[in-house]
């Protein structure tokens, strides 16, 4: 599954080009806050196996007026090292890796 070029961005991780790329409107779940804020990771010149990053925060455009912190490169690319250390191969084929940091997330009700 391939990112969607528009409105991604590249990062470089350890001499390693990456684009990423978080969703600009929220899901229904993400909306309500129900969810946490999720973002997309692939290899820039080879993609194939996704990286799927699941935040601790609540989606940046909530409709409920949550505060969220924003999801900045550092944190793309702590993430990107965590997921390379656990066994993530970007150029490797195969389904979505999944790495998930929403410890501490609390949905709104």
């Amino acid at each position: 599954m391939a990112l969607v070029r528009k409105g991604s961005r590249r990062i470089v991780v350890d001499g390693t080009v990456y684009r990423w790329r978080l969703r600009g409107r929220p899901t229904y779940f993400q909306g309500l806050a129900w969810s946490p804020c999720t973002f997309a990771v692939e290899h820039a010149d080879t993609p194939a196996a996704a990286l799927v990053v699941t935040t601790s925060q609540p989606h940046p455009s909530n409709w409920i007026g949550r505060e969220a912190e924003p999801v900045l490169p550092s944190g793309v690319a702590a993430a990107v090292r965590l997921a390379l250390r656990e066994g993530w191969t970007p150029t490797a084929p195969g389904s979505a890796f999944h790495l998930d940091q929403s410890a501490g997330f609390t949905a709104s009700f």
